[in-house]
């Protein structure tokens, strides 16, 4: 395949990681899955992709990793940035180990993946870098404070790294997933229900109440979307700047966009407290 692309993607054990790798494979790219659990990863390599295992807060195995696929391919035509989690809970709640781990996964351990892998896409003068942000990195509710600012912070950061190496032909783009199956969906709602002895227990309980509601696993959408929108944005000589995909992320986000912050606090407060209600 004359348009065979060499990719990178980084937490393809599961999710949107693992949908993305596997679509890739079935358009004749070359990918390589990179996550902790190597075991997860075996149907990515059955498929031809290579799995290789990496955790982004170790910044010496990360480039020893990024090296080793350089020596091999010779060339990195596409990374995706995908791994990172969630933490849901009152921000006074949160532990600063657990807030600063936050951090160290889902924004300075993708900054160390995007370092490792830039001076092969400058040499060969062109790639493109997608960085997994979210809806939430754009909006806002309780218990999100942690999370949000890791988003939040990594659209800043992207934009400014895009301006940064357009000069040597590399594009960056953000995706900003809305309501997708993951196992990371699933684990914010485990983590914002710890901790029961809280100043913010009726609030807790209020706003679980209005996400378990709200986001139905039936009303998500399926991994698949967001890697076809990679695939389309990766095959495009001028992609968008973002990427708006899945369940609710548009929608969400012009919303946010549309209203003052007073008003859009009591909209995400009514939302809730009206899901909440729900039986």
């Amino acid at each position: 395949m004359n348009n065979s692309k060499i990719i990178v993607i980084t937490g393809a054990s599961s999710g949107i990681g693992k949908a993305t790798a596997l679509y890739l494979l079935e358009k004749g790219h070359k990918v390589y899955g990179l996550a902790r659990r190597v075991d997860k990863m075996d149907d990515i390599i059955k498929k031809g992709g290579v799995a290789k295992e990496m955790d982004v807060t170790n910044h010496q195995q990360v480039k020893e990793v990024i090296a080793s696929i350089i020596e091999t391919e010779g060339r990195i035509d596409v990374l995706v940035n995908n791994a990172g989690y969630s933490i849901y809970g009152p921000i006074e709640d949160t532990s600063y180990e657990m807030a600063k781990q936050q951090f160290e996964v889902n924004l300075f351990g993708l900054v160390e993946v995007t370092k490792a892998v830039l001076p092969i896409m400058r040499k060969q003068k062109s790639g493109i870098i997608f960085n997994m942000s979210s809806m939430g990195g754009k909006i806002y509710m309780p218990l999100m404070g942690w999370y949000g600012a890791t988003k939040w912070a990594l659209e800043g950061w992207s934009d400014v790294l895009r301006l940064e190496v357009k000069q040597f032909g590399i594009k960056v783009v953000i995706i900003e997933p809305g309501m997708v199956k993951s196992e990371l969906a699933e684990n914010t709602l485990l983590h914002a229900a710890e901790n029961k002895n809280t100043a913010y227990f009726e609030l807790k309980k209020t706003i679980l109440a209005g996400l378990v509601n709200t986001f139905n696993p039936d009303a998500s959408s399926d991994p698949i979307v967001v890697a076809k929108v990679i695939e389309t944005a990766m095959h495009s000589t001028d992609p968008e700047t973002r990427y708006p995909v899945g369940n609710m992320a548009m929608e969400n986000i012009e919303t946010r966009a549309s209203m003052s912050d007073k008003a859009y606090d009591t909209l995400v407060m009514e939302q809730l407290e009206s899901a909440a209600n729900l039986k």
